[in-house]
């Protein structure tokens, strides 16, 4: 076969598939109202968690914190998991704490408006208890190994549960679709993504090449991801707070410098939440646009933060969940709030000179206001923010293909690292647009399968809610 006899079929296949990459996209993004389908699906689902909880996030706040700091460490002391309950929880909050949080609020501002933020801190704190639901069952249905190694997550709880649940066939399908989607969003929206816009923001401050960049990048992730879990909780439970800490000084630093701005920006936040002008389309526009950000910092609804969480040491599996639900509180409650504050205090949202950048540029600016250095330290935040997502998500998917195929990783970690230095060299959109769709579509299989399992989760955690007396 010559080359010009393959050129019509590589022709033909491309076609094919941007064409399939549409109507997926329409599909996922098929407006309801004002609302996206696949917003409406995720909202439906945390809404759907918090009810059927009783909105455990309120009565367990407190005790989720005891655990988180080790309140009950000599009682689990010989349980099994590989990790801690921090570094499960430092791992999770790195796969979610990333650029959505710098660019994605601004995005978030400029097409709905200040009011957004409000949607945002309520999609917040309903995603709580889907976060305790799927980390619940996450680590219910865990699967420990001789070796003393953990697989659980989606895949699990999707077949095991559903089986016992009496649809056995219904779980095989939704586990291997969650798997499918996994591995395919973490050579894209995860890691190609996480790359592209991060040397965006980094390239500002610090003007080095773009392959310089990409392959310092694919050099530190393969270090890590090469170390297995552990080495990733290592790193990422030194990390996250430590570039969440300097995110959130920032953020302090600018907000009481601005202090008399703050009133002001409340009330504008408030107003534009319910203000029928508040962006085109009215209020549910807006309340598309916080609830989108809220749903996609905080990665409810999609299963992936109870994979980390399976690998937990612990007997309880609603202590986990318990654990694993204080996560939105950091991202999408805080991080992603404090972003919004600083974009509004500064003015810069409203400035129709700036009306053309993106968002991480126009975040950067609004921190240079009043710390006219400061875009350096967001620089290396974006670093962070990026490497410690690929790290995390890349564990989500090398869990997902060792269940749907059972074979060697080395294969998976090749594509990772590959997609990893590509991301910083070229702008492959048709792939970033499918693998952002893969990404968001994990929350078909995923919420299917809690609607069926909430029955038990529910019951599972009135009996601990009884034994610790919690109300």
């Amino acid at each position: 076969m010559t080359i010009s006899s393959i050129e019509p079929l590589w022709i033909g296949f491309n076609k094919g598939f941007i064409s399939l990459v549409e109507m997926f996209s329409r599909f996922m993004f098929f407006p309801v109202g004002e609302m996206p389908l696949i917003v409406l699906w995720l909202f439906l689902g945390i809404l759907f968690a918090s009810i059927r909880m009783g909105f455990i996030n309120l009565r367990g706040f407190v005790h989720a914190l005891d655990i988180l700091r080790g309140k009950y460490a000599e009682e689990e002391g010989q349980d099994a998991g590989e990790v801690s309950h921090w570094q499960a929880f430092t791992t999770a909050v790195s796969g979610t704490v990333g650029l959505g949080n710098i660019a994605g609020v601004a995005i978030a501002i400029k097409m709905g408006g200040p009011g957004a933020i409000l949607w945002m801190i309520v999609g917040g704190f309903l995603a709580m208890n889907c976060k305790f639901v799927e980390c619940t069952l996450g680590q219910k249905y865990r699967i420990v190994h001789a070796d003393g190694t953990i697989l659980g997550g989606p895949m699990c709880y999707l077949k095991e549960g559903l089986t016992e649940q009496g649809h056995p066939c219904l779980g095989e399908w939704l586990s291997r679709l969650f798997c499918i989607c996994c591995i395919g969003s973490s050579l894209g929206a995860s890691s190609m993504f996480q790359v592209n816009q991060s040397y965006g923001a980094v390239s500002y401050v610090f003007p080095i090449p773009n392959w310089i960049y990409g392959l310092f990048l694919t050099v530190l992730t393969a270090i890590v991801i090469l170390g297995g879990v552990k080495r990733i909780a290592q790193v990422t439970s030194f990390l996250v707070p430590v570039m969440c800490g300097l995110y959130v000084l920032g953020s302090l630093v600018v907000l009481i410098h601005d202090a008399a701005a703050i009133p002001a920006a409340l009330k504008t936040i408030v107003v534009g939440a319910f203000h029928p002008e508040a962006s085109i389309g009215g209020v549910f526009a807006v309340m598309a646009q916080g609830l989108r950000r809220a749903v996609f910092a905080s990665e409810a609804g999609l299963g992936v933060s109870s994979i980390a969480h399976a690998a937990s040491r612990t007997h309880e599996p609603v202590r986990e969940g318990l654990v694993a639900m204080l996560e939105p509180t950091a991202d999408a409650g805080l991080i992603c709030t404090l972003t919004g504050l600083v974009l509004i205090t500064t003015g810069v949202y409203q400035d129709p000179n700036l009306a053309d950048l993106s968002g991480s540029a126009l975040t950067s600016i609004a921190f240079e206001q009043v710390i006219h250095w400061f875009p350096v330290i967001l620089a290396l935040a974006v670093i962070c923010f990026a490497f410690s997502t690929i790290i995390s998500v890349s564990y989500y998917a090398e869990i997902s293909w060792t269940y749907l195929l059972g074979i060697n990783t080395s294969i998976y970690k090749l594509l990772l690292l590959s997609a990893v230095f590509l991301g910083a060299i070229v702008n492959p959109l048709t792939v970033l647009e499918f693998s952002d769709s893969l990404f968001l579509g994990m929350s078909f299989p995923n919420l299917l399968g809690i609607y069926f399992m909430s029955g038990a989760v529910s019951q599972d955690l009135k009996t601990y809610t009884d034994r610790y007396g919690l109300t």
